[in-house]
């Protein structure tokens, strides 16, 4: 089949949200825009959201949905034994790193991750002092430092071992000044025009910490990320109604996943399976919007 030419949106930023293997579902609207060679200015990534924005950039749909589906059910990569042992919930290390080589089973393809020209971001929290720390092409040179630094924006604190990069400690980056909906980056970048893939539904709203006690407790190694977890409802909140307000205006496409039927340590491959169906019949039907704001002129 001849490949469909490039649909190139430069004024639009695509955002990412995380939100573990719920991603299955918006993996579905992801391999879409890879199929359909749908090419944005800017994109930004968060947690799950970090792998999406890599396997997005590579126009790889085999591991856009496999990472969310068979490679997430996989009990080599996750599940309690692996917390247990230190590992965390998913695996992280061959999760990440050791996985994505080569000769492994779910190799990246880093050579068109290269060739895009596309400006991207993740970010992740510098554990010990709270800070959002964001990196781009010029800090992933190679596969192993992209893969660390997508690894440390999806360690989620308490089920996943820390991440460490240049010896500084690193958490997933939804605790982190972004609440996980990485929109201020691509309006600092410039933009005013916004996709957004939300892995939660439409009336979702986080609820606020009712035990600050607990969280403390299990983070005491980390106070800064206690804190900002504790604190990340309302930021999160925030950003989710600058981003409604920017709908409301037209200058933004809010993708919701209506259907979420899953939590985000889900691993049952048919429950998997169910969700990246479910995201992709709402992503046919709502196909047409997105291509009509897509469209629309600067």
């Amino acid at each position: 089949m001849p490949q469909i030419p490039a649909q190139n949106f430069d004024d639009v930023a695509l955002i990412i949200e995380g939100g573990g293997t719920r991603n299955s579902y918006t993996a579905a609207l992801i391999d879409q825009l890879i199929a359909h060679n749908i090419h944005f200015g800017w994109v930004g990534g968060v947690s799950a959201g970090a792998s999406h924005t890599v396997n997005y950039l590579s126009a790889d749909r085999f591991r856009t949905t496999s990472c969310f589906v068979d490679f997430a059910a996989d009990r080599r990569y996750s599940g309690i034994p692996h917390l247990i042992r230190g590992r965390g919930y998913f695996n992280a290390v061959d999760l990440y790193e050791t996985s994505t080589r080569a000769d492994q089973e779910f190799p990246f393809d880093f050579a068109s991750f290269s060739a895009n020209p596309t400006p991207f971001l993740l970010s992740a929290v510098r554990a010990d002092t709270g800070e959002t720390k964001y990196w781009g092409r010029e800090d992933t040179p190679d596969l192993s430092s992209l893969m660390k630094r997508v690894r440390a924006s999806s360690t989620m604190p308490g089920f996943m071992p820390i991440t460490y990069i240049d010896g500084h400690p690193y958490v997933d980056g939804a605790v982190g000044e972004t609440g996980g909906l990485i929109l201020q980056p691509a309006i600092d970048a410039g933009f005013t025009r916004f996709m957004v893939i939300a892995s939660r539904p439409r009336d979702y709203w986080r609820k606020e910490i009712t035990r600050p006690g607990f969280i403390k407790a299990a983070l005491r190694r980390f106070p800064a990320v206690a804190d900002l977890t504790i604190a990340r409802p309302t930021l999160y909140n925030s950003v989710k109604q600058q981003i409604l307000d920017l709908e409301k205006q037209g200058s933004a496409y809010v993708f919701f996943a209506d259907n979420m039927n899953i939590q985000n340590t889900e691993t049952n491959l048919k429950k998997l399976r169910a969700s990246f169906d479910a995201g992709m019949q709402q992503t046919q039907k709502d196909w047409p919007g997105i291509m009509e704001f897509l469209k629309q002129s600067k």
